[in-house]
């Protein structure tokens, strides 16, 4: 009995170890069955073509060869190819592009901003002064071309490029015939209706993701690299005369980029056409020789410009240095009243609406305290008052080597100019002044403590002043600005404007960007603005109106030297509703 207990136990363990075995096996199997499918799953993941597209926000140049408007990038399989992309176009005449291409950088991104190499934002920066390095064909190849198109239908423009295996980088090129729009404030829609790889059609939305902005704008390059044989053009201002001629002025950087100390004159470009075409630049301000030194030592540049709204006459001033050296003027020159000695402010005037400029008067005296060092203009533009007062903002240097901020004037019509106390805000220099409301000024200064915009008021012409409300609110990168103010009855919204443009950005000088305010500049709601520029470019700005429904903006862009747009108020301003009769 006891060895047939023994053996019955014995065929149960059996049994348990064969069910256990069995049942563990089983498992084993199963595991191995979901990993295998898990790695079949994976394999086609890990070869799978995979792109992204950025839309740019950058200004499309009209008679530009290339223009960069969408980005692509394909992180490409062994032996892959693009094939083809699919576009639409809508907003925009057919008949004024030239051609739509396909660009292939490599295994760079064709956006300098968006790569570490300090050799390409170099010479995008400098060398080529702002002419992004991806706008020259020579960094590119092309891998397709589109035929004729119709608007807002979806067309293909065929690739057959092979892939290098990782990362490879494209663009989407327009070129625009200049003569063939007629608005140039109109913005365009372009969008990628799908890529084929592989003889698969990628889909947005579904197969890729985009960001950034499908819609696009014009632009005209008034002044770029080159031109004239210039290697620089800096300093924008920019004004609309009585007869509603756009005036745009620059410096003209002979030999290099630098500040003064160089051989810099002051340029000017006319457009009797809103800013579709520009006359041959004129040169309106040049000190020659002085003092038997070269051209070198008597550059004179960072221009402002004014328009008298009751004569007609217009104004520019800018800063001439004499001698030291190629040294930075702003930091070299002296304290005194002389030429030897520091800086003069060179004022000229055109009665003939800009065609021909007097002679460069001195009118250092007038507005500068022998114990100030350097003492310029704004730059940009200065104003007339309602009560026909013409205004400039100012800057100088005191005693104490600490720069300061404020404004000059003149009660007949420019024969002479004066100034009173000095803004009582620090560490301010380039700065643009509106009147808010009768009497009262508002001073917008670019703030070296990097705080954001001073804004200060005066209602007494600068014997007293008053810090704002929105002071230090807006954002900047220790730049130049421009502002201006809008009567309602001189705009489509009907409303009183204030608007204001620079890179948007506490650090570096990009989105460029035209903000408007409705209340004073009390606030600056996001909603009215408008993104003209995302890269980067030297960041000054200056706008003007061109007619009741447009501002004109003339500022040193990511793609071109003296860069002019023309914006629809009614593009950005959305908090407004337009009035039904207009």
């Amino acid at each position: 009995m006891i060895e047939l207990s023994v053996c019955h136990k014995y065929r149960d363990f059996e049994a348990i170890k064969y069910i256990y075995l069995q049942k563990k096996h089983t498992e084993m199997k199963r595991l191995t069955l979901i990993l295998a499918a898990m790695l079949i799953s994976l394999a086609p993941m890990q070869s799978r073509n995979s792109l992204t597209v950025h839309n740019t926000r950058i200004p499309v140049i009209v008679d530009r060869p290339f223009n960069l408007l969408s980005e692509i990038r394909i992180d490409a399989a062994q032996g892959s190819e693009l094939e083809f992309i699919d576009l639409s176009i809508k907003g925009i005449d057919p008949e004024a592009v030239r051609n739509i291409k396909v660009m292939y950088t490599g295994t760079m991104s064709a956006m300098h901003s968006r790569t570490s190499s300090f050799i390409m934002k170099e010479k995008a920066r400098d060398v080529a002064g702002g002419q992004t390095v991806w706008c020259d064909p020579s960094f590119a190849t092309e891998s397709g071309m589109a035929g004729r198109f119709t608007e807002g239908e979806t067309f293909r423009i065929a690739c057959h490029k092979e892939l290098y295996p990782g990362k490879n980088h494209f663009y989407i090129s327009m070129e625009i015939n200049g003569r063939k729009i007629k608005d140039l404030s109109r913005e365009f829609l372009l969008e990628i209706k799908g890529i084929g790889i592989d003889g698969t059609i990628m889909k947005p939305g579904t197969d890729f993701k985009e960001d950034g902005w499908g819609d696009h704008h014009l632009g005209v390059n008034v002044r770029q690299s080159g031109d004239d044989g210039v290697h620089s053009y800096r300093i924008p201002g920019l004004a609309t005369s009585s007869k509603g001629t756009l005036l745009a002025i620059y410096d003209i950087r002979y030999n290099s980029s630098f500040d003064l100390q160089a051989d810099i004159d002051i340029g000017l470009s006319r457009s009797t056409d809103g800013g579709h075409s520009w006359e041959k630049m004129r040169v309106v301000m040049d000190m020659g020789e002085w003092a038997g030194l070269p051209q070198a030592q008597n550059g004179i540049g960072d221009p402002a410009i004014l328009v008298d709204r009751n004569t007609g006459e217009i104004f520019i001033v800018a800063l001439w240095t004499a001698g030291i050296g190629n040294d930075r003027a702003w930091l070299n020159v002296g304290q005194g009243m002389s030429p030897y000695e520091t800086g003069q402010l060179m004022m000229s005037s055109s009665k003939d609406d800009g065609r021909t400029w007097s002679e460069p008067r001195n009118i250092t005296s007038m507005v500068k305290d022998p114990d100030w060092f350097i003492t310029l203009q704004g730059p940009g533009k200065g104003i007339t008052m309602e009560d026909g007062t013409l205004v400039f903002a100012f800057q100088h240097v005191d005693a104490q080597r600490v720069p300061w901020a404020g404004m000059i004037y003149s009660r007949d019509h420019g024969r002479t100019w004066e100034t009173h106390k000095i803004c009582p805000a620090m560490e301010t220099t380039e700065a643009q002044v509106v009147e808010i409301e009768p009497g009262t000024l508002m001073l917008n200064m670019r703030n070296n403590l990097r705080t954001g915009r001073r804004v200060f008021t005066t209602s007494d012409m600068g014997r007293s002043w008053q810090k704002h409300e929105s002071d230090c609110m807006l954002t900047e990168p220790v730049c130049m600005a421009s502002l201006i103010k809008v009567k309602g009855e001189e705009n489509i919204t009907g409303e009183d404007l204030l608007l204001f443009s620079n890179p948007a950005t506490d650090k570096g000088r990009f989105n460029m960007t035209i903000k408007a305010s409705l209340d004073g500049g009390r606030t600056w709601l996001e909603n009215d603005s408008i993104l003209l520029d995302e890269e980067s470019g030297w960041g000054y700005s200056c706008l003007s109106m061109i007619d009741r429904e447009t501002v004109g903006i003339l500022y040193e862009s990511s793609t071109g030297h003296m860069t002019f747009q023309a914006v629809k108020l009614t593009d950005f301003i959305r908090t407004l509703r337009i009035k039904d009769n207009l």
